[in-house]
């Protein structure tokens, strides 16, 4: 049996439990009806915690024996607060990758340039964001991925690493990604900025528990619902990548810290 004809990690617990509930049942229906109803409740709840891998191999950190971790950036590029999240970057001489939607993308087509002349890796975020994509069909799945790539390859790029919406995952997505030779790429360290709608101690909540390996969930984007000042997120920011270096880390590219590429050039 080859790599792609074994079963998923969660067939495989499915016949599991349908083969316990089958021999408990001649011990007491209750007892086999919990099974089936533990299996049930584990699979509402694995969209939720995609680093179970319960669906889909999920990648959400590199090497802990690496003293580097790797910044991301989800749901832009933002007009209001990329430009200036580049330069810092660039003057901080560390790179990122940005998860960029294709919608923003198409409305500002300068920014993905200059994240990619700034030797940024972008990956995909699906075309709208729609946070409720994965509960949705496989169909709609497929277009919100192909949209974004259709976008991006505009800009000659194929993004290989699949970031989704609000971090929800479904039994539809891995076939997918297989199909189109993509992965998903979640986090290992995240700030709880909620958007950017909590940018105060920012810095503080990743240095917190930040440790090597750590793929570190960021956003780029001004929320639409509040007034972000641009600078005090920009601080935050800064503190960070200082904090990283007093920690004896270093902030190196996506693809150095999983040892995989994220992004690929089109010919």
């Amino acid at each position: 049996m080859n790599k792609k004809e074994l079963a998923s990690p969660a067939a495989i617990f499915g016949m599991i439990c349908f083969a316990a509930a089958a021999v408990l049942f001649f011990i007491h229906p209750y007892l086999a009806a919990g099974v089936l109803f533990l299996f049930v409740a584990v699979c509402l709840a694995a969209p939720f915690l995609p680093g179970a891998g319960l669906f889909l191999q999920v990648t959400k950190a590199g090497s802990r024996d690496l003293k580097s971790v790797a910044l991301t950036f989800d749901d832009g590029p933002d007009p209001h607060t990329t430009p200036f999240l580049l330069d810092l970057l660039a003057r901080r001489k560390v790179h990122a990758c940005f998860f960029v939607t294709g919608i923003r993308a198409e409305t500002h087509p300068e920014l993905i340039r200059k994240i990619l002349c700034s030797g940024n890796s972008i990956g995909n975020h699906t075309y709208t964001h729609d946070v409720f994509v994965m509960l949705k069909s496989k169909k709609t799945l497929a277009r919100e991925i192909d949209a974004a790539q259709d976008v991006l390859k505009t800009f000659g790029v194929r993004p290989l690493a699949f970031r989704p919406p609000v971090g929800i995952v479904s039994p539809g997505l891995g076939p997918l990604l297989e199909q189109r030779k993509m992965f998903c790429l979640h986090y290992s360290r995240r700030g709880f900025d909620i958007g950017n709608r909590r940018v105060s101690g920012l810095s503080q909540r990743i240095l917190k528990k930040i440790r090597p390996g750590d793929i570190v969930l960021l956003h780029d984007t001004c929320p639409g619902s509040a007034d972000l000042r641009v600078e005090t997120w920009l601080a935050e920011i800064e503190n960070m990548l200082s904090g990283i270096d007093r920690k004896g880390l270093c902030v190196r590219p996506l693809s150095e810290v999983i040892n995989r590429a994220v992004m690929e050039r089109e010919k």
